[in-house]
């Protein structure tokens, strides 16, 4: 396959190079990630302004990779459009230091990258682990691209959400879920500075809904959860009421 490999923790991170390594030992990797760090930038474009493009050393010399003074969607954007010859047959986005589940996914960088992949009409993957895991991500990397590479196989389009837990459970297994919901307390902190007032976000998550078949429950049991996203939100159910 053809990969390309993105995310939003920036082309240093160390769960895109685990990522890299794993998928290169059998594929044509080429990395297209931000320069510096865009967690929380959901699907966001850079507008009115030059984005510039420098192709940076990468610790693994056969990979090609480009750094994006972007988004993570333009990171995507900007390969499949402007430098690609040959688009990917697969983007990966990932390993994201930190979950990306339930209403999360509306603001993860991580996942907006994935669906800028997916609106191109290729399969996409989305791949994250709770900022407390102790899961490594080569094993992260190793498990995800083995799993993958099955689905891939299919043939079907898909853009798929998947989060590993903090620890696994005696034997844990990828779990197709729905999106739970998710939401924040104490989301933001007051400070006062110069005689200014700022506010940083924060806070802990309160999960409203973690039932069995939620991605939270998924991962909150020791198992790996995958979501199945799409790009189209129309509210269908709405539009029959009138």
């Amino acid at each position: 396959m053809r990969v390309l490999i993105t995310n939003d923790d920036g082309i240093e991170g160390e769960g895109l190079i685990a990522l890299a390594k794993v998928l290169s030992e059998n594929h044509d990797v080429v990395i297209a990630a931000p320069k510096r760090e865009q967690s929380g930038k959901c699907h966001a474009l850079t507008a009115r302004r030059e984005i510039e493009v420098t192709e940076p050393k990468f610790p693994i010399e056969v990979i090609r990779a480009y750094a994006i003074d972007g988004t993570p969607t333009d990171a995507v954007k900007i390969y499949m459009e402007a430098i690609a010859s040959e688009k990917p047959d697969i983007v990966f986005s990932g390993v994201n230091n930190g979950a990306n589940l339930a209403t999360d996914v509306t603001y993860s960088g991580t996942v907006g990258a994935a669906l800028e992949g997916f609106l191109h009409n290729i399969p996409a993957v989305a791949v994250s682990r709770d900022k407390a895991s102790v899961i490594s991500y080569e094993e992260i990397a190793k498990k995800t691209v083995d799993f993958i590479e099955e689905v891939y196989n299919n043939k079907k389009l898909f853009f798929l959400n998947i989060n590993f837990p903090k620890k696994f459970n005696d034997n844990p297994k990828f779990k197709y879920c729905r999106l739970g919901v998710r939401d924040y307390i104490n989301a933001f902190q007051r400070k006062e500075k110069d005689g200014k007032v700022f506010y940083v976000i924060g806070g802990e998550p309160l999960d409203i809904d973690k039932s069995e078949d939620t991605d939270i429950f998924a991962v909150n049991e020791g198992n790996i959860s995958v979501t199945p996203l799409l790009s189209n939100v129309t509210d269908y159910e709405f539009m029959e009421k009138f």
